[in-house]
């Protein structure tokens, strides 16, 4: 008779997760991928952090183990955005005989739900003990990926914007307590991947009750000092405005 963890180990063939973590690093856009071992190539091969998931547990439950196994991470709130069916995920031979080697299981139809989540690149984490088998890699220069593995990625950063959209507080927890307002800038630049006119932005800027100037410079620059802002999350909890899409 099988017992309930005999029964947790097994996985669901049909269903798997995959986790998009995406940060700013070096004025890119980046997500954070996984290396993932190609048997007879001397090559590195990378994904996003995924895997089927067992027959005992839900989504979530899979969406946090899958995260923590391959990256260490634990604090991170993952939030699925969607899901990814299309018959020709599996098209690649390939792709479909490395995830039957990996999973010890025959594969046919994968349906995926991807989860999606902000990460702070430079944040202490368990990552550190993974780091040779992790990167970052700019959205825009991404290496060969398996399955429909960009088109997730594609997908994710769609919907970072359509979240800052509605929450344009989620930039401020990824800028240090104080920045100056080309930092601020440069985010929404990134997230939407255009340049923001600098007057109508300072413009925007000075609307928003919740952007609170200080009395700080920049030290130590070789240009003109900037002034350093901060974010008051008491006033924009109160307010709640939407930043306009820019």
């Amino acid at each position: 008779m099988e017992t309930q963890k005999n029964k947790k180990e097994m996985f669901y063939p049909h269903v798997s997760v995959d986790c998009v973590l995406l940060g700013t690093n070096e004025d890119k856009l980046c997500v954070l991928l996984v290396e993932r071992q190609v048997a007879g190539s001397d090559e590195k091969h990378y994904k996003l952090p995924g895997s089927l998931i067992y027959e005992s547990e839900d989504l979530d439950t899979a969406a946090y183990r899958v995260l923590n196994e391959a990256t260490g991470l634990k604090r991170v709130a993952l939030k699925q955005f969607r899901s990814f069916g299309s018959p020709a995920r599996t098209k690649n031979k390939e792709d479909v005989q490395w995830l039957e080697n990996a999973s010890k299981m025959k594969i046919s139809r994968i349906v995926t739900v991807a989860y999606l989540a902000l990460c702070k690149i430079g944040k202490k984490t368990t990552m550190d003990e993974k780091s040779d088998t992790l990167i970052w890699a700019p959205v825009n220069e991404l290496p060969h990926l398996p399955f429909d593995h960009k088109e997730i990625i594609e997908a994710a950063r769609q919907e970072i914007r359509d979240w800052v959209d509605r929450e344009p507080g989620i930039v401020f927890d990824y800028l240090p307590p104080k920045f100056t307002a080309y930092q601020l800038r440069r985010i929404f630049e990134i997230v939407y991947d255009k340049e923001v006119d600098v007057r109508n932005f300072r413009k925007k800027m000075s609307t928003m009750e919740y952007i609170v100037q200080t009395d700080e410079t920049e030290t130590g620059v070789n240009h003109r000092a900037a002034r350093y802002f901060r974010f008051d999350r008491i006033k924009y909890n109160k307010l709640h405005s939407n930043f306009n899409k820019i």
